[in-house]
């Protein structure tokens, strides 16, 4: 196989058939017909279209190794400057298309996976076979072009439970057992973005340290969404109908966060990557790049999602004939300016790469990390900006139905904008009141917040990134020292 369309997207889905549960109840059919899903799996559809697309497919696949089909080139080992450069070109292409709200858009996991797989051999250390399953997953994903989700973050109970020592009894993710046919894990992981809608999953929590020989809560792995024992429970759905009037955004980019639940799963041997060193755990992290080579990735959506947010300002402004406000100017200039930065930190941290110990080209983190923990700063403030200027005509905005009743006349009369009739004017304004009002525009502020950590861990990986700390100590000794 090579790349999919977003047809066989769909397919896959279907037939998966996970075990969903949504405000009490499994959700029985196809996924892709259910509300709080269609949208989004429409949305991702087409980003795998994208790729068979004749004036796309250049930028967006490249020749596999292996077998001479074309597949992802979010998948790729970058060797070169060129290749981190390709890698931005395509996944920019993505995120224009999804403009920047799909926080796990596919290429986010591949990136991971890539990143993941580049440095393989370090797990030979403990079992050569788990470097060879790494290896041969990631092929088979390349391949296949699956779509990824992932469990990383457990809650605070689950892992207090286990450095309490609990034992069996605690709720943290472990392995309970090794039978002839597996691991049998049990455990949850919270914010399993799009885990529904995936699949694939890539489970590697951060073990809590124990004194055993064999940490049974250190492990990474990979398995079907629709693996037995694997239930996945959403969140409120935040989508009241399928109007793209009355909900542009969410009807087309809600991305549905679950807990999923992992009861008594049996994981194949070949789909174990290492398995109780909690040290390894720790340090494969840190060691195949992950957090840099995903916040390249990361930085492409940021890109795209202030651009629309920019053009949401720009519209707002024209319709309320206040462009050439002074406090409009001041704000959107503000945003401009977050723009350029973002810009100059993704080219700064390709031009600076370079090649790790794996023969992988790895983009300069400082100005990634510096990113990462700077724009969670400015979204909400860029929010703010559409709340100021948006005014109560967030607030006042009819619904699609009441344009199509016998009181639309009085719509058309009294809710027209400058130089907009009253029904684009109110789609318009829908639109800034999901951004900045609604329960979608809420989940999407407090998701850019948290999206790769909390500001302490953001700032402490930025710090960590320092590494010429030393440098700077002695500029000032060696002025202090110049009499």
């Amino acid at each position: 196989m090579s790349i999919k369309t977003g047809k066989q997207y769909l397919e896959n889905l279907n037939r998966l058939s996970p075990e969903v549960w949504l405000n009490g109840a499994r959700i029985k059919g196809k996924l892709s017909d259910h509300i709080a899903f269609c949208g989004l799996i429409q949305s991702q559809a087409s980003l795998y279209d994208m790729q068979s697309e004749e004036q796309y497919r250049d930028k967006m696949t490249y020749t596999s190794p292996d077998t001479g089909d074309l597949v992802g080139l979010s998948f790729l080992h970058p060797t070169s400057k060129e290749d981190l450069r390709r890698r931005r070109d395509m996944m920019t292409l993505w995120a224009d298309r999804h403009h920047g709200f799909l926080g796990r858009s596919p290429d986010y996991m591949n990136t991971a996976l890539m990143a993941f797989s580049g440095a393989a051999e370090l797990l030979s250390g403990i079992n050569p076979q788990f470097a060879e399953n790494l290896k041969n997953y990631y092929v088979y994903c390349r391949e296949n072009d699956i779509t990824l989700s992932h469990g990383f973050i457990q809650s605070k109970i689950s892992r207090l439970s286990a450095l309490l020592g609990n034992g069996n009894e605690s709720s943290a993710a472990r392995v309970n057992e090794i039978t002839q046919d597996g691991y049998v894990v049990s455990g949850a992981f919270l914010l399993n973005t799009q885990g529904a809608t995936a699949e694939e999953l890539l489970i590697y929590p951060q073990p809590p340290i124990t004194l055993d020989t064999v940490n049974p809560y250190a492990f990474f792995f990979a398995v079907p969404s629709n693996l037995k024992g694997i239930k996945f429970i959403c969140r409120e759905n935040s989508i009241k109908s399928s109007s793209r009037f009355d909900y542009p955004l969410s009807s087309r980019y809600e991305e549905m966060d679950t807990l999923v639940i992992l009861d008594q799963v049996v994981v194949p041997h070949d789909r174990m990557f290492f398995y109780g060193d909690e040290e390894l755990s720790e340090s494969f992290f840190a060691k195949s790049n992950f957090h840099t080579h995903v916040s390249h990735q990361i930085l492409c959506r940021y890109i795209a999602k202030t651009e629309f947010l920019i053009g949401v300002l720009e519209c707002l402004a024209q319709s309320l004939d206040k462009s050439e406000d002074r406090s409009f100017i001041e704000k959107v200039s503000d945003v401009l300016v977050a723009l350029e930065t973002l810009k100059a930190f993704v080219i700064a941290s390709e031009e600076q790469s370079s090649m790790d110990e794996w023969g992988i080209m790895v983009p300069n983190p400082k100005p990634l990390y510096a990113a990462n923990a700077w724009y969670p700063k400015v979204y909400p403030r860029i929010v703010e900006a559409i709340q100021i200027l948006g005014s109560s005509d967030l607030i006042m905005i009819p619904s699609e139905q009441d344009f199509n009743s016998p009181i639309s006349p009085y719509l058309d009369k009294y809710l027209q904008g400058v130089d907009m009739d009253a029904n684009s004017k109110v789609h318009l304004f829908r639109l800034a009141w999901e951004l900045s009002l609604s329960a979608f525009g809420g989940r999407q502020t407090q998701y850019e917040r948290f999206f790769f950590g909390s500001p302490d861990t953001l700032t402490e990986r930025t710090y960590s990134n320092l590494s010429d700390r030393e440098k700077y100590i002695n500029i000032v000794k060696q002025w202090m020292t110049n009499k």
